[in-house]
């Protein structure tokens, strides 16, 4: 998969997104029920996540977990932990989890998906207009479980599929660096807003 790796900055030591999201996006009229639609291309790594997402196409997941070890690996420090975002959205299954399994299997890094949890209720981000909003919205939604062994505090690699405004990015690395468990956070998304 090609990629344009694009450096994200934050609350976190390093980030990184494979490559933006959309390309480009023209509106083509509404339909039959009034909702707009779009002529959209992706990048490689964005149509990958929709197909992921919304077509539950499950074989991107290991494509992008490849793309991320080939094209953002090299430039982090070795993680100990790959934590995945907690989902805003329930499914059966949960694509950044799924990418999350598949880049530990690539890596050789373990991955604990009961780290991090969001508290349920408050509104969703897409209905919140400004980044005050969402960082409002977000404080104190994360939580950290006391699941690592051992009491030496390690590097963690944060997982998400799509970087935007990056006020959860940052709700969840400022909850993770309170663990004394963690020493730092890189932050990998699979695609980027900006």
């Amino acid at each position: 998969m090609r990629a344009n790796v694009r450096e994200i900055h934050g609350n976190w030591e390093l980030g990184f997104a494979l490559d933006k999201h959309t390309i480009r996006s023209t509106y083509i009229g509404d339909n039959e029920q009034g909702y707009p639609q779009f002529d959209t291309e992706r990048s490689e790594a964005g149509e990958a996540v929709f197909r992921l997402k919304y077509r539950d196409d499950w074989d991107q997941v290991r494509a992008l977990a490849e793309a991320v070890y080939e094209h953002i690996c090299p430039r982090l420090y070795q993680p100990a932990v790959i934590v995945p975002m907690p989902a805003s959205t329930q499914r059966a299954r949960q694509p950044v989890t799924e990418v999350a399994r598949a880049l530990g299997d690539v890596c050789g890094v373990p991955v604990e998906e009961n780290l991090l949890w969001k508290r349920p209720g408050g509104p969703r981000l897409k209905d919140l207009g400004t980044r005050e909003e969402k960082v409002q919205a977000l404080a104190n939604m994360f939580v950290v479980a006391d699941v690592l062994p051992g009491e030496e505090a390690r590097p963690i690699l944060l997982l998400d599929d799509l970087y935007d405004s990056g006020a959860t990015a940052e709700a969840a690395t400022a909850a993770l660096l309170q663990y004394r468990k963690v020493s730092s956070v890189y932050l990998v998304t699979l695609t980027s807003k900006r």
